[in-house]
């Protein structure tokens, strides 16, 4: 099986303080991976040099082959940590945007999961709760057809009633045979998706496993993050 993502020897420093140190890590293409890691371990800044937010660093990132760029943003479904879609909008307009912007986004999919999920199609943006609009968000890139959806904290607005319906959400409506990179803190709710969990400390990756290694020995992620992660608290 080929690689959706590869990364070798990537360094990224803002100044003297060194972010991401010598990075280097593979995704196969089908496979959902967990990004976790403490605040400030460097993930964030990953996933924008992933996503071509970020170009000036050193080492070699390829999606789907290719140097982050055109190609790579026209295959990769992105959802920030932070919502991007201005306050006068409704769902009805965030719909009609992304089907403008992108050819391989589903309108009449994503017109049904709004109301599926108990939005306001007509509700301005402005007048919704923080995981109202994650919900919106999460909605808008999962009715994306795309080989590669990267996710930065999909789940940090939403009660825990609330996270295993979004996690549904993402399972069952991903495009068959793509890959999933999902950057979270809530492992324990998360977990159960994952076929691998790359973790980050400091800048550089020091767990690169498959979950079934992990439960083989015993463990849970969580288990094993907090072990990893101890001196964070």
């Amino acid at each position: 099986m080929s690689n959706i993502i590869q990364v070798e020897g990537l360094n990224k420093s803002y100044g003297k303080k060194v972010v991401l140190d010598n990075v280097s890590f593979s995704i196969e293409e089908g496979s959902i991976v967990g990004l976790l890691g403490p605040n400030g371990c460097g993930k964030t800044t990953l996933i924008k040099i992933l996503t071509g937010l970020i170009k000036d660093h050193n080492g070699m990132v390829r999606i789907d082959n290719e140097e982050p760029g055109v190609h790579t943003k026209s295959i990769v479904a992105f959802l920030p940590d932070k919502s991007y879609l201005p306050d006068w909008m409704k769902p009805t307009d965030a719909i009609s945007y992304f089907a403008d912007f992108y050819e391989d986004f589903d309108k009449d999919k994503a017109i049904s999961m709004v109301t599926e999920f108990g939005l306001d199609p007509h509700q301005r943006l402005k007048t919704m709760s923080k995981g109202q609009q994650e919900k919106l968000s999460l909605i808008l890139v999962m009715c994306r057809r795309a080989k590669l959806y990267i996710l930065d904290e999909p789940l940090g607005g939403l009660d825990p009633a609330a996270r295993s319906a979004i996690l549904d959400l993402i399972m069952n409506n991903y495009a068959k045979d793509a890959s999933v990179l999902i950057s979270t803190h809530l492992i324990n709710d998360v977990e159960r998706i994952f076929d691998r969990v790359l973790m980050i400390s400091q800048g550089k990756v020091i767990v690169n496993s498959h979950v079934d290694e992990i439960r083989e020995k015993g463990k849970t992620v969580e288990e094993v993050f907090k072990e990893v992660f101890s001196y964070a608290w």
